[in-house]
């Protein structure tokens, strides 16, 4: 499959039919919206059987990148284990989704065996505090106007907003906004809110000696400021913006855990990990033209996979100055798809970025114009980017080879027919 006559595709059999045809294939995936809905309230998350099953048939070749965690009550192996009429059976048969977590610093094999490689028990300790705090500053907040909740539907809030992550838990506000959407500028404090909270948060771990530690996440983004620090996308118009925002340890970057992934990957294939068998997220550069040579140095080109990255979060907004339009570019799978591509143009491995649309879900996000696009395949001195407005631009970096625009359930049918036909 020839990246540049590809891109926007929607041509999914040839896609289909190329990596079937890929002995060499590494499948590395996000989770929601991918392969499962976005959904205000995480607790009603839903994995298909038949996509589980599909992985496990994939063993070996596929693995997860997400910024979810595998474990704790908001985990996915307790999603997983739902799909199944005995839990048991999912640890035995090596069900659980493998890979990394907690945006690359929670390490999972397909036997659920969990590990936090380069995170310190005082780095733990403190993320463990994070949920009662979270729970404390919504109490608080919500409390008082212009919200001015009652006691029992803030205690509802609280269960569904704060994720007591074990690695990197979360404000999830998805059900606040579903409550304050006719309310804009309620919605748009909220945020501010939030964001203050959590600048408080690091405040507290740089008091207690780990003022190095941490960082923060937010989902959807606007990309990073002058000093590295993501910026928090406020809702605009039917635009939500940010909903999570995330504790995360420094490191727990997903363009990271690509180069994990890989040390692993080949380990499995040769016996050996070209960086070291205890290589980690923490131990990592972050910067995509470092993690670039560091792969050069140490991957066997003759051993490199065809990469496959999958994900959903992309986004891409107009800003106007005085010295014109410029695009502030983000979204959590962003970086790492970056990579996928990058890696695939120094390899030669003609590696794919494939680009779930998961805006028709629970969770309002920019959705891509299917018909534009078709028009586009059948036209192509067509302008692609009318169809792409909130995703990306002409002058995006980060080209999107292959679309699903149906969602998640359209990429399980997918993935499922690719478990089979391999």
């Amino acid at each position: 499959m020839d990246l540049k006559s590809h891109a926007y595709s929607l041509d999914h059999a040839t896609l289909l039919q190329s990596l079937c045809n890929t002995e060499n294939l590494l499948l590395i995936q996000d989770l929601d919206g991918v392969c499962m809905e976005l959904v205000r309230d995480p607790l009603t998350r839903r994995l298909d059987r038949r996509y589980i099953e599909a992985t496990h048939r994939l063993a070996g070749h596929f693995y997860v990148l997400t910024n979810g965690e595998h474990i704790g009550s908001r985990g996915v192996n307790a999603i997983v284990e739902q799909a199944f009429d005995t839990p048991e059976h999912v640890r035995e048969q090596g069900f659980y989704l493998p890979g990394l977590a907690a945006g690359g610093v929670q390490l999972q094999d397909r036997h659920g065996r969990v590990s936090h490689p380069g995170v310190t028990d005082e780095e733990l300790a403190f993320l463990h505090s994070v949920p009662q705090r979270a729970r404390q500053f919504l109490r608080d907040l919500l409390a008082v106007a212009p919200y001015s909740l009652s006691a029992d539907a803030i205690a509802a809030m609280i269960e569904s907003c704060v994720l007591d992550n074990p690695a990197s838990p979360t404000l999830n506000i998805n059900r606040l906004h579903q409550h304050f959407q006719d309310r804009p500028h309620s919605w748009i404090s909220l945020q501010q809110a939030a964001s203050v909270f959590m600048g408080e948060l690091l405040q507290h771990a740089a008091a207690s000696g780990l003022g190095d530690s941490f960082f923060i996440h937010y989902a959807p983004n606007l990309g990073r400021d002058d000093n590295g620090d993501e910026r928090v996308k406020y809702s605009e118009g039917d635009n939500a913006g940010t909903t999570d925002f995330q504790f995360m340890l420094k490191g727990a970057i997903k363009e990271v855990g690509v180069l994990v992934i890989l040390n692993h990957y080949y380990h499995q294939r040769c016996g050996r990990y070209p960086l070291g068998e205890h290589f980690n997220a923490r131990q990592s550069p972050r910067e995509l033209d470092a993690l670039l040579q560091l792969a050069q140095d140490h991957f066997d080109p003759a051993l490199m996979p065809r990469i496959v990255g999958v994900g959903d979060t992309v986004t891409s907004y107009p800003q106007n100055d005085h010295d014109g339009t410029h695009y502030q570019r983000g979204g959590s799978d962003r970086g790492f798809l970056t990579l996928v591509q990058q890696l695939g143009r120094r390899f030669d491995t003609d590696n794919v970025v494939v680009y779930i649309d998961s805006s028709g879900g629970e969770v309002r996000r920019p959705g891509v114009d299917r018909d534009h696009l078709q028009r586009h395949a059948e036209r192509p001195d067509l302008s692609v980017w009318n169809a792409l407005r909130g995703t990306t631009d002409a002058d995006d970096p980060l080209t999107l080879d292959v679309i699903f625009p149906e969602g998640h359930r359209q990429y399980v049918d997918f993935f499922c027919r690719l478990a089979d036909q391999r």
